[in-house]
């Protein structure tokens, strides 16, 4: 089946290494949560994207969005794939799809409900990753959808805001749950400097789950296991092991 792909050239903010071809297609996708914009420096995902673009394999596409853009994502990861540029996708060109999403909050949610979003359209999805995930009302994060490989979810359980504990997936035939894992804050907190007071006294544990640098060293090691250096080569699975 084909899709027709969402129409427009270039994508504001998207990073890559080269020009799409059949042979690249690892495209990594991450939110991030509250009200953050995209470019804030100070942010786990922002901060994990800048390290992963540094090493990343030829022509692997990067890109952090807010977690209210998921409709912009989607159209970037079509287009992404998109690699003859004729407006459709073929069922080729969606079995060379090399896709990790990962967030943190409501970009944790909003990185399952694009996996949802991409199983409707038929295109597979080889990781999710959740940080501390917080759905809104009319989400549900804690389903992982059959298009999608392997996901991951970390969570602590402190304060008003906490992650969701446990993930499981819709098919356990077709989608690896690769651990629900614990971190515990009060036996080994963390320092957040340019955290704002609020953070620190209303949401403590949620703060500290974007800025732990062990945590999202685990996602980082998680999802460079998974990027291929070609679109036809068998990831590298891994699991982490549990924080603290």
């Amino acid at each position: 089946m084909a899709l027709t792909v969402p129409s427009g050239h270039g994508i504001d903010g998207g990073v890559s290494r080269s020009n799409p071809s059949p042979a690249s297609s690892n495209i990594v996708i991450g939110f991030v949560g509250g009200f953050v914009n995209s470019d804030n420096r100070h942010h786990g995902p922002v901060q994990l994207a800048q390290r992963i673009r540094q090493t990343a394999p030829e022509a692997t596409y990067i890109r952090i969005f807010e977690n209210r853009r998921r409709k912009q994502a989607y159209d970037a990861i079509v287009r992404r794939l998109d690699t003859n540029r004729d407006g459709v996708l073929s069922a080729q060109e969606k079995s060379l799809a090399h896709i990790i999403l990962f967030g943190h909050s409501w970009g944790a949610s909003a990185a399952v409900a694009l996996a949802r979003d991409l199983r409707h359209a038929g295109i597979p999805v080889l990781l999710t990753v959740q940080v501390d995930s917080v759905a809104k009302w009319w989400q549900n994060d804690s389903l992982i959808p059959d298009n999608v490989a392997e996901a991951a979810n970390f969570y602590q359980t402190e304060g008003i805001i906490h992650g969701r504990r446990q993930i499981k997936a819709v098919d356990p035939g077709k989608t690896e749950i690769l651990g629900n894992y614990l971190v515990d804050y009060k036996k080994t907190p963390v320092q957040c400097p340019e955290a704002s007071w609020w953070d620190r006294v209303v949401t403590p544990g949620h703060m500290q789950s974007e800025c732990d640098p062990h945590l999202w060293s685990q996602v980082e090691n998680l999802i460079k296991e998974h990027l291929s250096p070609q679109a036809t080569s068998v990831a590298v699975t891994g699991q982490p092991q549990p924080s603290r």
